[in-house]
């Protein structure tokens, strides 16, 4: 189930990354798209303004050329050629006139009369028409005001002024020729292109970042409204990103050819989601659709995974009842089948560690219990009781005492109250007990000399430890000859304590010492019965293999056998056990 679970949380993850990636792909694109609609929307809205001026800057050249240049006005007033030239193009036009460079008129159409008091010279499309003679002037739009209009309308124009050259009476003057634009056909034509636009909206500006047209214009001029027209005028042609009154929104800007206009569309950057609300949805749907394909596949892998899953964890509870023998299930995919005989593997393992652990509690047992029986071997306390009994009848009480003090002394400290590490100080005590009764059994055959280091008589040993090894130096070593001698030996070398018995005997061949401390030459039918082994054996077992017996021995050279522990501080309340 949890694989499920994880399978289903992973899948849904992955395909909800997936459906965002690809809305934001489509979103990325669809705004591509639309930045790209909005240049060649601007584009030829740009080539159709541009068409339109430059008619108007042909009518500007023809009135010019074929007229004013061709007439001399003292003769040949040119008024009608210039009506003819006003009723071909008067859907564009709202009038034509042309003046002296005093002010003075010379030629209008279809106005006659000017206003009183009306200086043109005053005028800022007169001013620039004088200073740059050769080039045209655009004004951005505004009311028509210096002829006098019979119908009482006004109109909205843009003036298209130029300097030119007057003939009279054979002299030429400096005039200016203006043409007013009907500023409806520029509105009519923007007005189209923000009809086309789905998103944001077109103006049109000049170079200094007047407004020439704007579709919310009367809320400009009343305040109501901003708009970023000085700085667009300073954009190169483009897309751009900027932020305006707290939004961020998308300009592209198009210059309109010789005028130096700017023709601007805003996208307001909020309008990235317009659109794509169906295709949002779309992806939601196409998205859900996948999950929930993908969770119906995920139910069959996953069944088809945890079902051996399941059976091979419900043949493995019954490790947890101590059985290490489980029937553990082997099947499924290669994965779970591998799994299960790992298992397998493993429960064997641990029933064969359990097994050798359970072998080796036996032998520390038997060990232990080996050491017990080696204080009270039958033989050694016979023995002894019968040199007690013999000494008495002879009437030796004295060394009757003496043993029966020394017999008493080990005893006590084999026993120890059950505990199984002692001091050294107390194993050597033990020691001297023995030898002091076996001194009086063979009668004095052997001397025995114990050196104790004071470094270590208060450090910690396991009881009973050199008793077999003087057992095997007096049975082996130097019982049947004259003149025995035995030393005890303890030391510290290297932060460990050492303890070496060492006998003046026949000593024993290399292959002999080799195989002293296997369990094939356990000690069973001299001595106490415990032997070398016994004690190498428990050693190991309390301090670990690097700790033991050590055999040193030749023939005719005696031997010397060296007890080998770690240096632990000895406490009162130790208890091996």
């Amino acid at each position: 189930m949890s694989i499920a679970l994880a399978f289903s949380v992973v899948t849904a993850l992955g395909m909800g990354m997936l459906g965002m990636s690809l809305f934001d792909l489509f979103e990325d694109r669809a705004a591509e798209e639309r930045e790209e609609a909005t240049e060649q929307l601007l584009s030829q809205s740009t080539i159709n303004l541009e068409n339109y001026l430059r008619n108007m800057r042909l009518i500007s050249d023809a009135m010019y050329y074929s007229v004013i240049k061709e007439a001399d006005m003292a003769e040949e007033p040119f008024d009608s050629q210039m009506n003819v030239l006003y009723e071909a193009n008067k859907d564009n036009l709202i009038s034509i006139a042309c003046f002296h460079r005093n002010g003075r008129k010379v030629a209008s159409v279809p106005f006659a009369t000017m206003k009183e008091n009306e200086d043109v010279t005053e005028q800022r499309w007169f001013k620039e028409a004088m200073e740059e003679r050769e080039n045209f002037h655009f004004s951005t739009p505004h009311v028509e005001n210096i002829f006098d209009n019979t119908t009482f309308r006004y109109y909205w124009v843009i003036s298209l002024s130029r300097g030119v050259e007057l003939t009279e009476n054979g002299h030429t003057a400096q005039g200016v020729l203006l043409i007013d634009m009907n500023y409806s056909s520029v509105e009519r034509l923007l007005e189209k292109v923000n009809n086309d636009m789905t998103v944001g909206y077109v103006y049109l500006c000049d170079s200094n970042g007047e407004i020439i047209y704007h579709p919310r214009r009367n809320l400009i001029n009343a305040g109501l409204y901003k708009e970023n027209n000085l700085v667009a005028a300073d954009y190169v042609d483009g897309t751009v990103e900027e932020t305006f009154a707290d939004e961020n929104r998308s300009v592209t800007v198009k210059t309109v050819g010789y005028t130096g206009w700017k023709l601007v569309a805003v996208t307001p950057g909020n309008a990235a989601g317009v659109g794509l609300h169906e295709t949002r949805y779309l992806v939601i749907i196409i998205v859900g659709i996948i999950i929930l394909a993908m969770l119906f596949i995920n139910s069959l892998i996953s069944s088809r995974v945890t079902s051996p899953l399941d059976k091979l964890t419900r043949s493995v509870k019954v490790l947890d009842n101590g059985n290490l023998d489980p029937n553990i299930y082997v099947g499924g995919s290669t994965e779970v089948v591998y799994l299960g005989q790992t298992l397998r593997d493993a429960a064997e393992k641990m029933r064969s560690l359990l097994d050798d652990f359970v072998a080796e509690e036996k032998s520390k047992r038997r060990t232990e219990l080996d050491a017990l029986q080696s204080q009270i071997n039958p033989h050694f306390l016979y023995n002894t009781l019968d040199s007690i009994v013999w000494m008495i009848e002879a009437g030796n009480d004295k060394d009757a005492v003496f043993m029966i003090k020394e017999l008493a002394s080990l005893f006590r400290i084999s026993l120890s109250r059950g505990k199984n590490i002692i001091s050294i100080e107390d194993e050597f005590k033990h020691a001297r007990n023995y030898m002091n009764i076996q001194k009086v059994r063979y009668k004095n055959k052997f001397e025995v000399e114990f050196n104790l280091s004071p470094e270590i008589e208060k450090a910690s040993t396991v009881k009973l430890i050199i008793q077999p090894l003087l057992e095997n130096a007096i049975e082996y070593g130097v019982a049947n000859g004259e003149d025995g001698e035995i030393e005890i030996n303890g030391y510290m070398k290297d932060g460990d304590v050492y303890i070496d018995v060492k006998d003046n005997g026949l000593g024993m061949p290399a292959e002999t010492v080799e195989s002293l401390l296997t369990e094939e030459h356990r000690v069973s039918s001299h001595g106490s019965g415990v032997g070398l082994i016994n004690v190498h054996k428990r050693l190991q077992l309390r301090f670990g293999e690097d700790y033991g017996l050590i055999v040193k021995s030749e023939p005719d050279m005696g031997t010397t056998v060296s007890i080998h522990m770690p240096y632990i501080e000895f406490g009162g309340d130790t208890n091996g056990k």
